[in-house]
Parts: C-alpha cells; structure tokens; sequence
C-alpha cells in the first residue's frame, strides 16, 4: 500500500477555514469598495479615469460631449491635462491600429484625411446615447475599481474602514450559515433522537 506524505494529503480542516476566511474577507473588501462608490458618484468624473482607458472615454463619454463642455472640461484640466490627454488618446489610437486586438469592440483604421476612427464590431456595444454611455462608462470603471486596479487610489482607506460594512446584510449571511449547518447536522445518517413531535398515547 502507497505511503503519502502529508504535501500528497488533501487539505486539512486548518486550511479550508483558512480558505473559508480569506474567502470572506475578500467578499467584505469588495462590499465595502462598493459602498463607496454608492457614496462618492464624483469618483467617476475625476480626470485621471480618462488616462486609465482613453479609447473607451472617447468612445462612451467624449463622442457625446458638446464643444462648450469639451471647453469647460479643458479649463478644469489646464492646458498640460488638456495636452497630456490628447498624447495618451492618439497613442492609444496609433497603437490599437497597429496591433489589432481581436478580443477589442472596436475596430480601428485610418480614415482618407489621416485620422483614426473607431467602429464597434458589434452593435450591442454601442452606446446609443449620453446616459448609455455615462451607464457603460461607470460600469467598466466600477469593476476596474473594485478588483483593485485603479494604481492612483488609496484602497486602504477604503479597505479597512468598518463604516463601509452592510451591516444588515453580514447579519443575514451569519444567520443564513447557522441554519445549514443546523440542517446538515440534524440531516445525517439515523433517526432523529429526542422529541419527535409526534405524540403517543
């Protein structure tokens, strides 16, 4: 009969706690993400998020803007966040143009004047207006925000601020996982022991 050592043995009771915790606290990292976002709408509208994907702003937020809010927008910026903008949005062009993604919605080429427009592959992913737009914009930028990958953010502020928890719902999780394993432990193998309910005379 093999001998296994115990690195060949399955994962012990410590170790899937263990797992069960980090399991959790990750879950609680994220609600709490979300919550701040549910908080702070305005995270949405810094202009560093441009910076993050240049293509879909232009895409989804700037096709929509009028010339007097590309004008106002470039004051709050200055001209060097203006002219930093611009650079990081027509490399983002020249790029996607030179090394197609096939994975990528959209489908870049060089129009007959020399610039580079963008087409959606599919039409689904159009955003067909400002607020469609605005929705896909804070969807992609939310998830971005959540898994961790906005490198201009302080997450431990957010990350371990206990004010951000949902009470409520941490609540009914524990409760929720009180009564299974109630369940799976009356369950088992045999009859139950104890008072059954049923009365005999």
């Amino acid at each position: 009969m093999p001998h296994f050592t115990k690195e060949h043995e399955g994962p012990s009771e410590g170790a899937s706690v263990q797992t069960e915790e980090a399991r959790s606290e990750r879950i609680r990292t994220k609600n709490r993400r979300m919550r701040y976002l549910d908080m702070n709408p305005d995270y949405f509208k810094q202009p560093s998020l441009e910076l993050a994907d240049p293509l879909l702003y232009d895409r989804l937020i700037r096709r929509f803007q009028t010339a007097s809010e590309r004008e106002n927008e470039g004051r709050e910026r200055g001209y060097s966040g203006v002219l930093e903008a611009n650079l990081v949005r027509s490399e983002a062009k020249l790029e996607a143009l030179q090394h197609p993604d096939p994975n990528s919605p959209m489908v870049y080429s060089r129009a007959v004047d020399g610039s580079i427009t963008g087409v959606e592959q599919d039409d689904d992913d159009r955003a067909v207006g400002r607020k469609d737009g605005w929705e896909k914009w804070k969807s992609v930028m939310g998830l971005r925000f959540i898994r961790g990958d906005d490198a201009d953010f302080e997450y431990a502020e957010v990350d371990e601020d206990e004010g951000l928890d949902d009470r409520v719902e941490e609540e009914r999780t524990k409760l929720e996982e009180y009564l299974d394993a109630e369940e799976e432990s009356f369950v088992g193998e045999g009859s139950p022991s104890g008072q059954t309910g049923v009365q005999d005379y």
